[in-house]
């Protein structure tokens, strides 16, 4: 199925006649008469759009989208309110609610899928960044703050050669966003690489085609932020292409200031929460790949590097150097300072290795006091010299710890290897330059012991 639609309507005939249209279609379609069965039904089965009748006993439409945007499982849920209404002021109170869109009856077909295509496809992008954010939760990074974000201080882009209206939409949205105004198409696809939460495009503009700025921009830099198509009421056809090329949201001219202000408010909503679910994943990857302590790669960063380089090595592409570094005497340091004072020795060593490695390397914390360096199209010979001169630098000077209180000397072990060719793997390649290491140790400490194949 392409996707999951909850049908909700008191009137069994008019669920029937939905459930139909989309069954054949390919939509799997979910149905119920209420709006608590609403609620229970889009929370369980989480449905990728809701189709929702607004005049029904009890709960109302606009109080059932109320409640489905308040809950945290069900607020990212796109809602059509489905009503009889045409009311300029039932359409702005169903958008101060939380609904993405409205369709009158009796319901456009062409209409209906233009729009159920549109807002399943800005659902199955919010599914794979709220995923990646429940693995984050579970990790412990805090997602509460999403219920808090604003929908007001947006940087918005008026694209429209109707200098008339463009002031109007701008004083209208001014007191609550920022708002530019670009006549020019060319001009506003440059000022639409800026970072936006909006970009409102007149797709009747007179002297441009308002559509190639939609589908320009959707497939440019601003490809994230939202498009706010505005239309003429009569031309179906345009209205429906601006939603086929990317446009979040259509406003018939002439615009209505109050819908113009609750649509934008809505869009901006959910750029930011779109925006916070990415700055999440973003977070949670940084945190999968990188050592806390110290800052550097891990072990699984350097792991998935090194099984690529190595690969690619052993194929006839440029040769792969590693150092693995081992801190002389740590447990001393812990047992006679303390494991703080440890920390801080860590540290330190992290960032004097990081400053004598090539741009290209990567340095990684293996765990404890063991670290790493992979060293693309590097030998032998050019690895021993950078690992020569990191412990020379760490050796030169003392660790200052517990507030400069303390200086404590430092010095390394470090074995080398690189790659031959044919056969190397990244467990043989470590294994070598593991066993620099304890000859390293073995031989004194505070030195450098390259292992050829």
């Amino acid at each position: 199925m392409s996707a999951r639609i909850l049908v909700v309507d008191d009137v069994d005939v008019n669920v029937r006649l939905l459930e139909a249209k989309l069954t054949i279609e390919y939509y799997d379609v979910l149905t119920c008469n209420d709006g608590l069965s609403a609620l229970a039904i889009a929370a369980e089965h989480q449905p990728d759009l809701i189709l929702l009748d607004v005049m029904m006993p009890g709960m109302d439409g606009f109080e059932t989208c109320r409640r489905l945007k308040a809950q945290a499982e069900t607020r990212h849920i796109p809602v059509v309110l489905v009503t009889a209404l045409d009311g300029r002021e039932d359409r702005i109170k169903g958008l101060e609610a939380g609904a993405d869109d409205f369709l009158t009856k009796p319901i456009d077909d062409v209409i209906l899928f233009a729009r159920v295509k549109s807002l399943t496809r800005l659902k199955h992008v919010m599914d794979e960044l709220r995923e990646r954010e429940e693995s984050g939760r579970r990790l412990g990074v805090d997602s509460d703050n999403a219920a808090r974000l604003r929908s007001e201080g947006g940087r918005v882009l008026i694209v429209d050669d109707d200098q008339r209206q463009a002031e109007k939409i701008a004083q209208e949205l001014g007191g609550e966003h920022r708002v530019t105004i670009e006549t020019d198409p060319e001009a506003a696809l440059v000022a639409a690489k800026g970072a936006l939460d909006l970009i409102i495009v007149n797709v009747a503009a007179a002297s441009f085609d308002g559509l190639r700025i939609v589908a320009q921009a959707k497939s440019g830099d601003a490809r994230r932020a939202p498009i706010l198509a505005i239309v003429e009421p009569t031309e179906r056809p345009r209205m429906i292409k601006a939603l086929e090329l990317g446009a979040a949201d259509i406003l018939p001219r002439p615009v209505d200031t109050e819908e113009l202000s609750a649509r934008v408010r809505t869009q901006i909503r959910r750029k930011r929460y779109t925006d916070f679910l990415r700055q999440k994943l973003d977070s949670s990857m940084e945190m999968a790949v990188t050592d806390a302590l110290t800052g550097l790669h891990n072990r699984r960063y350097m792991t998935g590097q090194l099984q690529a380089l190595v690969g690619r090595a052993a194929q006839g592409g440029a040769q792969v150097a590693v150092l693995v570094l081992d801190i002389d005497h740590f447990k001393s340091v812990n047992d006679s300072f303390g494991h703080d004072a440890g920390d801080e020795v860590l540290v330190e060593f992290a960032v004097r290795l990081a400053t004598n490695v090539r741009a290209v390397d990567l340095p990684c914390r293996m765990g404890g006091e063991e670290f790493v360096v992979v060293m693309p199209g590097a030998s032998l010979e050019d690895a021993g010299r950078v690992a020569e001169r990191i412990r020379r630098d760490v050796a030169s000077a003392p660790f200052r710890v517990m507030g400069g209180k303390e200086q404590i000397t430092i010095t390394i072990s470090i074995g080398v290897a690189a790659t031959t060719g044919d056969g190397d793997t990244p467990e043989g390649l470590l294994k070598r330059a593991d066993e620099g290491v304890y000859e390293a140790k073995a031989a004194g400490r505070n030195r450098v012991i390259a292992k050829a194949a």
